[in-house]
């Protein structure tokens, strides 16, 4: 493994780099990253099981789980915890919330992944503080990351937000403004043509018709 590599490990993952393979036990039995190629995937950490508000967040994506499979997408967590660990925690929320969390969850208790990741330092020995999300398309690319502390549960709706404009873009060869949603207009690329910009039609020319379409992996 060259400097270099160790380096970037270190520093962790960018937007448009490969997600690293990894193949681990999880709630469903060994799965493999690269197996989740050709559909959206959404890999995110926790930072323990049982706490409270890695519960809240858990009981939220359970319950929206066929909102990013109508995406094609699917979900995937992360955590140090033991696999035995993860079950007594998915029969607590089933028997407390009456939900049943049935994405898998992998057991990550070296850290491996955390690490190839960039999800702890490599100096770190526990993940307390990481509650990362990457959004990684069909080819396998990280597409949008995003941490927040431990003290700071995700926003679901947000993740679903995210999701939809990552599609869209694909679909349309457009650019998602600020605070779109699904259904929203997009805009165009930006020209370096000046005779296009002084012919465009509206004030800008950036507005592009509603775009909804699902991406493919298409990067921009």
């Amino acid at each position: 493994m060259t400097q270099d590599h160790d380096t970037k490990r270190a520093s962790g993952l960018r937007i448009g780099d490969h997600a690293p393979d990894f193949e681990a036990r999880s709630t469903v039995g060994n799965v493999r990253l690269s197996e989740y190629r050709g559909r959206w995937l959404v890999l995110f950490s926790h930072p323990a099981d049982f706490t409270p508000v890695c519960t809240t967040e858990f009981v939220e994506l359970a319950k929206q789980a066929d909102a990013f499979a109508a995406r094609d997408c699917a979900l995937m967590a992360l955590s140090v915890d033991s696999l035995f660990s993860h079950f007594a925690w998915l029969r607590m929320i089933r028997d407390r919330f009456g939900v049943e969390v049935r994405f898998p969850i992998v057991e990550d208790p070296t850290l491996v992944i955390g690490r190839a990741f960039g999800m702890v330092a490599p100096q770190d020995n526990d993940s307390a503080t990481v509650r990362t999300t990457f959004f990684i398309d069909p080819e396998g690319v990280v597409r949008a990351m995003t941490c927040y502390p431990a003290n700071v549960g995700r926003s679901i709706p947000e993740m679903l937000r995210m999701l939809d404009a990552l599609q869209a873009v694909d679909a349309n060869d457009g650019l998602a403004p600020a605070n779109w949603n699904s259904g929203d207009a997009l805009l165009s690329p930006p020209t370096h043509d000046l005779d296009e910009v002084f012919g465009a039609k509206e004030e800008t020319g950036w507005f592009l018709r509603e775009g909804t379409g699902k991406g493919k992996g298409k990067r921009r």
